[in-house]
């Protein structure tokens, strides 16, 4: 057994032939072709996690720091991160804020701490997924595969904000150009701006956790603090309006201690759809 001490923990992996066997072994989505990123200061553990994901079929590329880090998302296209928060001379947390700057990657922070206020911080920050030390390699990659899926399917989404293009989700549609929503019997929804640019960001973003700070940040809102209901106001008119059941909502879920996330599936609609409700 290899053994990976931090400052923050220990993580325990075992043999590299034993791993290759029981990742070749599993089932699910491929992460084939996928461009990932490896950050952390530990040789090691990039070793382990490259020979892993490249196993799987993705070029895999390493970083030890953030300079490194950096540097890589400029000259090459990165399809997903995975960060490690304890990285010696350099804070996670401050990588994470650079990366966001520039990039919409997506990121799985690494950490050796449980800790529910850095699994906050994180997403905040726009994290996409959190996995604590110990870990295996078997849930790295089922972590790895779910966040391309939930990636992937963002992207699909996110240009159509002009021309007719429109959103179908559980038998509504809205029309972002237009800011238009239209119920399941076709007929139009009254919605504020502040409540459709909400549905908007989720709508954009199916199946992630947000925080409260991220939907005030996302929304255009004004700056969040601990106890401001902004949100929380805004998403209970907003589930009036867009659940069957607004006392047990099933499109917008409140995940305890850290905000919303919007779980319905989403689709893109024709034009000639998204003409014939105008």
């Amino acid at each position: 057994m290899y053994q990976f001490v931090s400052e923050h923990g220990t993580c325990y992996i075992r043999r590299l032939e034993y791993i290759h066997c029981i990742i070749d072994s599993g089932g699910g989505r491929s992460v084939k072709n996928s461009v990932i990123l490896v950050v952390d200061d530990d040789p090691k553990i990039r070793k382990l996690l490259r020979r892993c994901l490249e196993g799987e079929g993705s070029s895999v590329f390493e970083a030890g720091d953030k300079a490194a880090t950096l540097t890589a998302i400029a000259t090459r296209q990165i399809d997903l991160i995975t960060l490690d928060l304890d990285l010696g001379g350099d804070d996670g947390f401050d990588v994470a804020r650079a990366i966001r700057k520039t990039s919409r990657v997506p990121i799985i922070m690494v950490t050796g701490k449980d800790d529910v206020i850095d699994r906050i911080v994180g997403l905040e920050l726009g994290a996409d997924d959190y996995i604590t030390k110990p870990f295996h390699l078997r849930e790295v990659v089922a972590r790895i595969k779910s966040v391309l899926r939930r990636s992937g399917q963002s992207e699909a989404l996110a240009p159509v904000a002009n021309g007719s293009a429109a959103w179908r989700f559980d038998e509504m549609v809205a029309i972002p150009a237009e800011m238009k929503l239209f119920d399941r019997a076709g007929a139009p929804v009254d919605l504020t701006s502040g409540e459709f640019k909400l549905l908007d960001v989720f709508l954009t973003r199916p199946k992630r956790v947000l925080s409260r700070e991220q939907l005030m940040d996302l929304t255009g809102g004004h700056s969040y603090a601990p106890l401001d209901r902004t949100i929380d106001n805004q998403i209970a008119r907003l589930r009036k309006k867009i659940e069957r059941n607004p006392s047990s909502p099933s499109l917008i879920s409140t995940i305890r201690g850290i905000g919303y996330s919007f779980t319905c599936d989403v689709q893109l609609c024709t034009d000639q759809l998204a003409e014939n409700n105008a």
